[in-house]
Formats: structure tokens, sequence, C-alpha cells
């Protein structure tokens, strides 16, 4: 596995970094278990004070943070300030929170022999946390936050082509006052990711990325017997409704298929609309998207940012091709896009039937999939007819009518009138094909932690 900064607009390869050895692996798990020794028992108050630290120097160095994310993986440069904001806000969440959530609960017995009986939060030791490249710190955070908070300590094999985003973010703890093995950036391979999972000192695996990746992880760590969390693919419904505001709908249906290039595994990918507005929603959503402006990410003019790489570029558009030739109607939308950078010309793909193989498919990337709906049931109907139940949204003015509808949608998130979002303080996570376990809140942070009973009973009562 090549580690790598590639710029995805010029294509030029910046800095190539050697894959770890074993003896770093070795290492870097005896660190992270003596850290562990000592972490587990700094009280909470000293351990948030470093999360709090971390938030306050990436709000500090925003710039800097924000330019690396575009360099090395090309979301535009205001999405990059923005995703280092939500990471420095996902900090404070546990800096405000944690206390209270890992506190000991009182839980009630009848048995008259049991006099008292709690249930404590404690931390496990080490956690694998393997990351995606499309949102390189906002991954990091919303899993080292919580598990710091907890007590864990986390090794990290982020994404190849994010290796200068992942180091930043270990110097960003060791500067907040982390201690040396509490949070280790490793450039893994594969292989060495199973060992790292065989080791009994790791006691659980996060990961964000592909359903493939996730049945390989997922399979390594059931077999060792250690505890994961998969968060995969989505193709989240877009769902439109006869009394939408129109203008509204499209405007964010815009935003939620475009926004980070359209990788995004909560992005708006499928549009599913009722036939009475079917026509005006598509006309004004075509010209919406048809200003997008398509160019160098660090210009804060552009709005259209390339993909992570040409690769994945080639795979979208490879994928467009296969749809058009099982039937699908493919146009067009927006001026040209540059021919220097790894872009891909935003799709509208409609016709799309259930025996087209597309129809289940995830795009990541800048392809709009709309549907036409003869109801509100049959928008419902195609909003559930997928593999996959990340998010989804419901457009309404009726908010009442979107709560019934979004009620009926088989995802782990759905949002009334706003597409599919990632906040500090609103966990995330999904269904079926889409992962299970969920991250951030209190949910996240009670993920891998040993849920202890401490009961308190009387010597001389029956068993």
């Amino acid at each position: 596995m090549a580690y790598a900064t590639t710029n995805p607009y010029t294509g030029e390869t910046i800095k190539n970094f050697p894959s770890a050895t074993d003896a770093e692996v070795a290492l870097a798990l005896d660190r992270g278990d003596a850290a562990f020794g000592n972490w587990k028992s700094t009280p909470i108050q000293q351990r948030i004070a470093i999360l709090q630290k971390a938030a306050d120097l990436l709000r500090a160095n925003s710039e800097e943070y924000a330019k690396l994310l575009t360099l090395e993986m090309g979301k535009l440069l205001g999405e990059a300030q923005a995703e280092v904001e939500l990471s420095a806000a996902i900090f404070e969440y546990y800096v405000e929170n944690a206390e209270r959530q890992l506190a000991p609960e009182k839980l009630p017995s009848k048995d008259p022999v049991v006099t008292e009986a709690w249930l404590v939060h404690e931390p496990l030791g080490i956690i694998l946390a393997i990351e995606p490249w499309n949102f390189p710190y906002y991954q990091i955070a919303r899993i080292i936050a919580p598990q710091l908070a907890a007590g864990n300590v986390v090794v990290l094999k982020h994404a190849s082509n994010v290796p200068q985003s992942a180091a930043l973010f270990e110097k960003l703890m060791l500067d907040a006052g982390l201690p040396v093995g509490g949070f280790k950036n490793l450039y893994a391979t594969r292989e060495q990711l199973e060992t790292i999972i065989n080791d009994p000192r790791v006691h659980g695996v996060a990961l964000t990325g592909s359903e493939a990746a996730g049945a390989v992880v997922a399979a390594q760590a059931g077999k060792a017997l250690k505890k994961s969390t998969m968060e995969l693919g989505g193709a989240d419904a877009f769902v439109v409704l006869d009394d939408a505001d129109i203008d509204k709908a499209v405007k964010w249906a815009v935003f939620g298929r475009h926004w980070n290039a359209g990788q995004v595994c909560c992005s708006s990918k499928r549009i599913i609309v009722v036939e009475e507005v079917y026509d005006a929603f598509l006309e004004k959503y075509k010209a919406s998207v048809a200003v997008l402006k398509a160019g160098d990410p660090m210009d804060p003019t552009t709005t259209l940012a390339p993909l992570s790489s040409q690769s994945a570029a080639d795979d979208v558009q490879k994928q467009v091709e296969d749809a058009i030739k099982h039937g699908a109607t493919a146009t067009v939308i927006g001026a040209a896009i540059p021919e220097r950078g790894a872009f891909v010309q935003p799709v509208l793909l409609t016709d799309l039937t259930k025996d087209n193989p597309a129809y289940y498919w995830e795009f990541f990337g800048p392809v709009s999939l709309v549907f036409r709906a003869k109801s509100e049931s049959e928008a419902i109907e195609i909003a559930n007819d997928s593999p996959f139940g990340l998010g989804g949204s419901v457009f309404t003015q009726n908010i009442e009518r979107g709560r019934q509808v979004a009620a009926q949608i088989s995802t782990g998130m759905v949002y009334i009138n706003h597409p599919t979002a990632v906040k500090a303080d609103l966990p995330f996570g999904g269904v079926r094909r889409s992962g299970y376990g969920r991250e951030l809140i209190g949910l996240g942070l009670k993920e891998f932690v040993n849920h202890k009973l401490i009961g308190v009973t009387d010597i001389d009562g029956q068993f």
C-alpha cells in the first residue's frame, strides 16, 4: 500500500511515505498499551482538558489545517475550513458532556437481597480506527474524541492518499498534551491490520469505508472476538413531496448531492420526486447544477471540486457508462469541466429501472439519480428499495407529514427539509449494508467501554 500526497487538481505527487515496518507496528502497540495503563486512571477532567486544547489549536490554525485537506484530497477550501471547525466542535461536545455521560448509573432492583446496584463504564484499552479520505480530520475526531474521553487509546490507519493530514492530527494531539501512545498514526499495510486486530491488547475496531473493506475487517474482528463498528456506504434518498417548497428543495438537493464533489457516504444520491412537482423540480434542479463552477479548489469562487484522485474519477465515469449500457438516460449538466484535474462532469441519470444494476449502486461523485414517484407511498417504496440504509431526507411544508414519512424510511437517520447532515451533537450511523454501530454523542462514547455491574447484596440473603 503506497502512502502518498498527490494533488487531485494538478495530478502532481508531492511526497511519498514508506509503509510502517513490523517493528514500528509492534512499538505502537507497546506504547499504546503503556499509555493506556496511565490514561485510564487519569481523572476525566484532565482528559477532557486535552480535548479542549486540541479544539483551541484547530481553531487557532484553521487555515493551515484546511489547506492541507484541500491539497491532499481536493475539497473546496471553504468546505475544508468547515471540516476543521466541525472537528473542533466534536472535541468540545465531549468536553461539555463526557463526564456526565460516563457517570455511574444507579440501577433499580426488585430483589430485596440487592441493596444497591450500579452500572459503571470502564475503558478497555487500544482501539483501532480505520478511516477514509473524504473527511480526513472529521473521521479522526469523531472516533478519538469519545474514545480518549472514555479512557481508551487509539491507533489510526488512515487512507493512503491523506498521509500528511493523518500525521498532522497526531501532532495536534501531542501538542495538546496527550501522552505519547495515546493516539498513534500508522502507515500500516492491510496485512499488518490483521496482526493489530489479533493483538490481545486491542479491544475494538472502528471502520469507516467501503462495503468491501468493512466485510474483510468485520470478519477479522469477529474471528478475533473483537467488537467492531462499521460506517459504510450509502445511497440516501432525497424525497420531495407534492407540498414541498420547490425552490428550497432544489437548493438543498444541489448542495446535498454536490458538496465534497459528491464524495459523501450520506449525500443525497437518489432524488425521488412525486409526479405532481417532478417536472418543475427537475427543470430547476438542472438549471441550478448548471451554474456550478469546476476549478481550483483553493479558489473561493470554485463551487465544484475535483474528486480525490484520477482513479476515483475514472471509476465514477465507468459506472455512468455501465448505467447507460443497461438503459439509463444520462443528461450532462453545466459547462465543460477543466481538462486538468480529477474532475467528473455533473450527470443526471433518469429512466433507471430495477433490472438496471445501477439502480442499486452508490455513485461517489457528482452523479444524480432522479426518480419519478406516482405517489407518496411509491416514493417511500423507492426510498426503501436499496441495499443501503444510512440517511435520507423528506421535503414537505407539513412537518407532521414529514415525521410520518420519515418513520417509514428504513435508515439510521432521516432529516426533514434538509439533506442528511453531520453535526457534532447528533449521532451518525446506519443499518443493512451501511453498517452498524453509532458514532458521536453518548452512543459513540459507549461503543467501546465495559458496562460493568457492581452489585451490593445482603450477605445473609438468599441467592
